[in-house]
């Protein structure tokens, strides 16, 4: 039976006193993340549980207990207190899926430090922009990563450890880096937890936006509320379930519901560090009897991609629940999982900010494909006039998404850029950025965003990040950057680029400019196309006009150019 009731009764009589009272949080007392998601769930004897189930390259293979997930966690918050890490120091996790990741993410949380998960894939320069602006104290990484810290170490002086978790005994150290193997360690039974309050900060998160560089957004240990049950009415996960979210914890849906809102109520949750394909896919999901499948459209438009057939040679009669995040999830993939699957994939909506599900299509509710749903119980959401930021109250008329403020993962404020938290809010309303429509029954149904940043697989690239690296490539003059239309992604990374005298457009060119993106930024941040341009639309003051150059791609009105230089 699911936990979440009917929509119209669980919004009622909706207090966030539901969860407080199920974790057992008083007001005014400690709220430490780190022991609700390990040491709780021991002492509810719960601690021969399976909590982590991993499976990496090589047929290697590891599995945790709630024990063992304490012991681990308390073993490795002792080591970053021993190295002299403080309450509010940051430290970065910087590795592929390994278990070090989800474990040494609640490790940091329980000592008191702010935990800085970063993506894997991230080249040297996006790594120093993020490093730098959090003043990072350590950094947690894997031998095939520590090249990229070493290549901006000179420009880090407040990086104190840089800790390898699988090092190479051949290969020598060098400045700044230690050692550390978990499986080696000494387990530590007792650790002192830090008493953090509801206010007290736990999470970092990286997101990147249209002009300047990627803001670190800063979540509290209370966002622990809104997780834990958006865990348990939105993604239903029972206790006897098998769970599998397939983010990675560099992204906020690889933390709230990769590692926080699943231990928090105590599941099995696997974790596949193996790279994507549909038979890959299948497989684990047939091995591991998976129950709850939280995933992305891109990763259902690569399944629906690989075809019908492939679906056909494994037992996938285990899933019970499925669930989409990411970018709006479009109508043919909640049609094509109900065929294939005999279950719709369910839309939710939220993003780095909300640090939970804002609007969802939950358990048991009619599914409208391509509708986002409707909002979480306890959550104000309406769509406001862009001009005036007043309610719109007529049905399927275009608006920005509003939230009323103060939901417990509410984000506190971005990293040292207070003046940019606060234009978030417009006429008391939390604005993310999207436009929507609203229909009779109260459903949401997204219509775009409303500025130009690119959502490539559910994940957020800057045009002006990848336009500050294209500038460092000695080819290149000028850069704009904008989204193309791409089936599996959503939107890709498009680059016009102004050549500088001496050089010639050609194929070479092109795989030599994204190669240098790749390497410099993220495989996502490279561009898929370049196309070579003699001048960029430009206002009269300089500013690039890329809303210009993106109704190109998607055959849109670019709007009024009146102030465009060179039209």
């Amino acid at each position: 039976m699911a936990h979440f009731k009917s929509y119209e009764e669980n919004t009622r009589n909706f207090n966030w006193s539901i969860a407080e009272n199920e974790l057992g949080y008083k007001e005014g007392g400690v709220i430490n993340i780190g022991w609700y998601c390990s040491d709780r769930i021991c002492e509810m004897g719960k601690g021969d549980k399976k909590a982590l189930i991993w499976e990496g390259f090589g047929g290697k293979h590891k599995t945790y207990t709630y024990n063992d997930l304490r012991l681990c966690s308390n073993t490795i918050g002792a080591y970053l207190k021993s190295l002299g890490i403080q309450p509010e120091d940051r430290v970065c996790l910087f590795m592929d899926k390994i278990p070090e990741l989800y474990i040494g993410f609640i490790g940091v949380l329980k000592i008191g430090a702010i935990a800085q998960p970063l993506f894997s894939a991230f080249g040297d320069e996006s790594l120093l922009v993020r490093l730098e602006n959090a003043e990072t104290r350590a950094i947690i990484t894997q031998q095939k990563h520590v090249s990229k810290v070493r290549k901006i170490l000179d420009k880090m002086p407040y990086l104190k450890h840089i800790i390898v978790v699988d090092h190479d005994e051949k290969k020598p150290l060098q400045e700044r880096e230690i050692v550390f193997d978990l499986e080696k360690a000494a387990g530590v039974e007792q650790l002192e937890i830090h008493p953090t309050k509801k206010e007290s900060p736990s999470v970092l998160h990286y997101t990147s936006g249209t002009t300047g560089q990627p803001k670190g957004v800063k979540h509290v240990h209370y966002s622990l509320i809104s997780q834990y049950l958006t865990t348990k009415w939105v993604l239903d996960i029972q206790d006897d379930d098998i769970y599998w979210c397939t983010a990675d914890p560099g992204w906020v849906t690889g933390t709230s519901y990769g590692i926080i809102g699943p231990f928090a109520i105590g599941a099995t949750q696997c974790v596949q560090d193996l790279g994507f394909s549909a038979e890959n896919w299948y497989r684990f999901i047939e091995k591991h009897k998976i129950t709850v499948w939280y995933s992305a459209p891109t990763a259902i438009r690569s399944l629906m991609k690989a075809g019908e057939e492939v679906v056909k040679k494994f037992n996938l009669e285990s899933l019970r629940h499925l669930a989409s995040v990411g970018e709006p999830l479009n109508s043919e993939a909640v049609i094509w999982s109900e065929k294939v699957f005999g279950k719709p994939f369910h839309d939710t909506y939220w993003q780095t900010e909300t640090g939970s599900i804002m609007i969802t299509n939950f358990p048991g509710m009619k599914i409208k494909p391509g509708s986002m749903g409707k909002p979480f119980p306890g959550i104000t959401a309406i769509v406001v006039d862009p001009e005036t930021y007043e309610p719109i109250n007529e049905t399927g008329k275009i608006g920005l998404i509003g939230i009323k403020p103060g939901w417990p993962s509410m984000m506190r404020t971005y990293w040292n850029n207070e003046e940019t938290y606060q234009k978030k809010f417009k006429n008391n309303w939390y604005l993310p950025g999207d436009r929507a429509t609203i229909d009779k029954e109260g459903y949401f149904w997204f219509v775009g965003r409303d500025d130009d940043v690119i959502n490539t697989g559910g994940h957020l690239v800057s045009p002006f990040e990848v336009e500050s690296a294209l500038l460092e490539h000695p080819a290149v003059a000028e850069s704009a950057v904008v989204a193309k239309p791409d089936f599996v992604n959503m939107e890709v990374v498009k680059a016009f680029v102004n050549l500088k005298p001496g050089f010639q457009a050609s194929k070479d060119l092109d795989l030599e400019i994204m190669n240098f993106i790749r390497k410099k930024l993220s495989p996502l941040a490279m561009p898929q196309e370049i196309e070579y341009v003699d001048l960029l639309p430009k206002t009269r003051s300089g500013k690039i006009m890329r809303r210009v150059l993106r109704a190109k791609e998607w055959n849109e009105d670019p709007g009024d150019v009146s102030a465009m230089e060179n039209d």
